[in-house]
């Protein structure tokens, strides 16, 4: 073992540990690093703490020795409408270099990795290729719903709605109030559920442990069983990168077309793959997008709370409809194949346990709910044409990227007229005091990495989508990204973004901005309302770039001056290289 090599080598070692509580036969054990964002931060993480002990228990059991290690992570959802939220993707790759840390400075023989958040999961798989340290995650499960239902993706509407008088005060208190019940990430498939789910689709969790309820006794067997994989994990010296292979990412990315997951799981599926010297590109994400079957009725494209998607079986439910473009050879932590793993499932009870389940939580509904209607089967799909897709054009030579489930039909193909802003304050002022109109292409833009940390700009698609004379007629295009839950015909990641001289900031008022999701295109076809021959269009943007100065940075110390000067563009991953 790794730890007991390193013993020798550092004679500081045993009496350091002894010095916390360990034994002299505890030295001698495999140790495990139980790594985790537990912390009072947000509902994700608080409860996680509960998990790593059990974790731990798991590991003793087993004949192990446990560290428990902890990573903090924030929530977007507390960093949303002020400047904390400009901190949110570079924390990603603040925990993972933690985690490296931790891992590098001690030396371990495996691990066990909680999270459950926006940026806690991908930097924990991110640490996971980087250290190739034999490691099974664990995902914090996701939260209950609200009374009706509520769930917390609705409030930006809601805010929105009371912004314009549409409801009292008092009414959108009450929402608030009641959107959160219960630890876990937030109840609808955005960027966390999407992630934990992308956990579970590279093999690197237990099968059928994503997204659990946050609260149920099954996410805390998970925990236990999962410190035991880990010491089978350290035994049989099980590696990261014996398992996850371009195959295993492809997977990822059926999945996540299945599921209709985040756009921003483009940013950081790309990322976890350069940790395993794996190049992914977003054209991958679109070609296997065209013709993949989306299944899921959950929100925000569909009915049914994020907890719903444990009732209907989980990830190996839809791993099941879409067997079929699964590559089932690719190894998992388990130690065997995800074709293996999937078979066991059947035999084991686990559809029946989840069906029991279902019939429970569903019994007082006005129609029975099957599993069905939440899990769609593949010759049942909602749709056929994934859930994403990669536009390039002169606006955007290195791509950016569309939700098309969640977007009105009637915007597939658009010409719209060009209201640019240089952040998004400016561009939500001018939505909610009705200075957009039907028919606009908004901009908001020199948000990406290198401008200001690519924050969300999800307040401002929710006002667009709160208000019917705008929903179906605007479209929000930025340098920057959207929440998980965002909806409406929004366009982010524009690559490469305005701070380093990219198209989107030369973008005028007026100009005409051609949509063609079908063709994969976006595109500046006019000026000032007159249409533009390609070769005059690119004569025009010539000049303008001549012309153009890059604004001075916005930050000039700290983590978000070291992202913005190292981040690589959204569509490579925005990590820092």
């Amino acid at each position: 073992m790794r730890s007991q090599d390193v013993r020798k080598l550092a004679p500081e070692m045993d009496p350091l540990r002894m010095g916390m509580g360990w034994t002299e036969e505890d030295l001698g054990k495999p140790q495990i690093l139980v790594e985790s964002t537990f912390g009072d931060s947000h509902p994700g993480s608080a409860h996680l703490f509960e998990l790593v002990n059990l974790a731990a228990q798991g590991v003793q059991e087993a004949g192990g020795k446990a560290a428990r290690y902890f990573a903090t992570d924030i929530c977007d959802g507390m960093a949303q409408g002020h400047d904390g939220i400009n901190y949110s993707l570079a924390s990603r790759d603040a925990i993972c270099n933690l985690i490296e840390i931790h891992e590098r400075a001690t030396t371990f023989d495996a691990g066990v990795f909680i999270a459950s958040c926006d940026k806690a999961v991908p930097a924990h798989l991110m640490a996971i290729g980087r250290t190739n340290l034999p490691t099974v995650m664990v995902t914090g499960g996701v939260m209950d719903a609200g009374p009706g239902l509520l769930t917390l993706e609705q409030i930006g509407m809601y805010s929105a709605m009371c912004a314009r008088g549409e409801i009292s005060e008092e009414k959108f208190k009450w929402y608030k109030h009641h959107a959160c019940p219960s630890c876990g990430a937030c109840s609808f498939m955005g960027t966390a559920s999407t992630m934990q789910i992308m956990a579970e689709s590279l093999g690197l969790m237990l099968p059928g442990t994503a997204l659990l309820p946050a609260m149920c006794e099954d996410l805390r067997t998970a925990a236990e069983r999962a410190g035991r994989q880990a010491m089978f994990l350290a035994e049989k010296n099980l590696r990261p990168h014996d398992m996850v292979t371009m195959e295993s990412f492809e997977n990822a990315i059926m999945v996540h077309a299945a599921i209709s997951g985040s756009t921003n799981a483009l940013m950081h599926i790309p990322a976890i793959a350069h940790e395993f010297g794996i190049d992914l590109d977003a054209d991958t994400f679109d070609r296997m997008h065209r013709g993949a079957h989306y299944l899921l009725d959950i929100r925000p494209a569909g009915r049914f709370p994020a907890q719903y998607f444990y009732y209907a079986g989980g990830v190996p439910r839809v791993m099941e409809e879409i067997k079929s473009m699964l590559h089932l050879d690719v190894m998992t932590v388990t130690g065997k194949t995800l074709g293996e793993n999937l078979e066991e499932l059947k035999k084991n009870g686990f559809y029946q346990h989840c069906d029991a389940i279902l019939a429970e939580k569903t019994a007082g509904f006005a129609r029975p709910v099957s599993r069905e209607d939440i899990i769609h089967s593949f010759d049942n799909a909602k749709g056929t044409d994934g859930s994403i897709a990669i536009l390039k054009g002169n606006l955007a030579p290195e791509g950016c990227v569309i939700k098309h489930t969640a977007c009105p039909k009637n915007m597939f193909e658009a010409t719209l007229r060009a209201k640019p802003y240089d952040s998004e304050e400016a561009c939500i002022s001018a939505v909610l005091h009705g200075e957009v109109k039907p028919g606009d292409a908004i901009f908001i833009r020199y948000e990406g990495p290198r401008g200001s940390g690519m924050p969300e700009m999800f307040y401002t698609g929710e006002a667009i989508c709160a208000d019917p004379k705008l929903a179906s007629s605007v479209a929000l295009i930025t340098d920057g990204r959207f929440s998980g839950a965002s909806r409406g015909p929004v366009i982010g990641h524009v690559s490469p973004e305005a701070a380093v001289g990219g198209p989107i900031a030369l973008v005028e008022q007026d100009d005409l901005i051609q949509i063609d999701v079908h063709n994969r295109k976006l595109a500046i076809v006019g000026v000032k309302g007159e249409p533009k021959t390609p070769e005059e269009m690119d004569a025009i943007l010539a000049e303008r770039r001549a012309n153009w100065k890059p604004k001075a940075p916005k930050y000039t110390k700290g983590l978000l001056k070291l992202y913005s000067q190292h981040a690589v563009s959204p569509m490579k991953g925005a990590y820092m290289e």
